[in-house]
């Protein structure tokens, strides 16, 4: 079995202590074993990520077998020719420090072929990342809050529906370095979620998703032309779940999104480096008030 680079994505490693490790593309109901290992480290994945994030490139995930049972799990999600990003990436504790997790990361950087890949990196991590060639640019920052019932302009915020999605998807090339319209269409309609846009004169100038998690709800993407829709938008995504915890992960290369969160009382609770192999991508970033997901992009 082959990807779209003609990587053959099923192959052996001998090289640990004679032990089989065979690398090869997830099943598409393998991707929950994935999401499930995310929610035992503490990750708080979104009730319905693996049949969404399966969306974005069904060959983009992958699983390390030692002696046919699963020890690592990663993604190397294919947006375009031009971009990539890599996520989701669990080694089972008992085997982490043994070389299995970099064989890996060197196998989803392949079936990436030379495309620019990006990474939310874990901070204590950073320099192991940038030995295999990731630079990093800027600290996307995850603020929790609780939810509170707020007033927000309902004249110009709208749910949005499937007649929407051709303005979403254009709204949403701004902020993200690769058309992703399967994975978005699923994202936005996936059940317990909310989604939302601002429009003036039949103009959108932002959109939010807010899921529901293993614990409270996150909201991602947060895509505004400024902060007073951002603002909105994050004021009309939370009015309907009062008092539950929120999770919103803010770069820090935006001010104007730190300045909401911190206007707001958030508080940081955990922060990622957000790396690339070959630059920061042509994106409008001060559109960014709130990005998809550490493991997407």
């Amino acid at each position: 079995m082959a990807d779209n680079n003609g990587i053959n994505s099923r192959f052996v490693k001998n090289q640990f202590n004679n032990r089989t490790f065979i690398i090869r593309t997830m099943a598409a109901d393998e991707v929950a074993l994935a999401v499930s290992w995310a929610g035992q480290e503490g990750w708080n994945p979104g009730l319905n990520d693996a049949s969404t994030f399966y969306h974005a490139d069904p060959s983009g995930f992958f699983v390390g077998e030692l002696d046919d049972q699963i020890i690592a799990v990663g993604s190397a999600v294919i947006y375009d020719d031009q971009f990539a990003f890599c996520g989701l990436y669990i080694v089972a504790p008992e085997y982490r420090g043994k070389g299995y997790g970099l064989a890996l990361t060197k196998h989803r950087l392949a079936h990436c072929g030379d495309r620019n890949i990006g990474i939310d990196g874990v901070l204590e991590n950073v320099k192991i990342y940038q030995r295999i060639g990731y630079v990093p640019f800027y600290e996307n920052r995850r603020y929790q809050f609780t939810a509170s019932a707020k007033t927000f302009n309902s004249t110009h915020i709208k749910p949005i529906t499937h007649g929407d999605l051709q303005q979403i998807f254009i709204y949403d090339r701004q902020c993200f370095p690769a058309p992703r319209e399967n994975f978005l269409t699923h994202w936005i309609s996936q059940p317990q979620a909310k989604s939302l846009f601002y429009t003036v004169d039949g103009k959108i100038k932002g959109y939010v998703v807010r899921r529901r998690c293993l614990e409270g709800y996150k909201i991602g993407p947060l895509f505004a032309d400024n902060a007073e829709v951002a603002q909105q938008l994050l004021n009309a995504v939370q009015v309907d779940i009062e008092g539950e915890a929120v999770l919103l992960d803010v770069p820090e290369i935006n001010q104007e999104a730190v300045k909401i969160a911190e206007q707001e009382k958030m508080c940081v609770v955990f922060a990622t480096a957000r790396m690339y192999q070959k630059g920061l991508p042509n994106i409008d970033n001060n559109k960014i008030f709130g990005i998809t997901t550490f493991e997407l992009g």
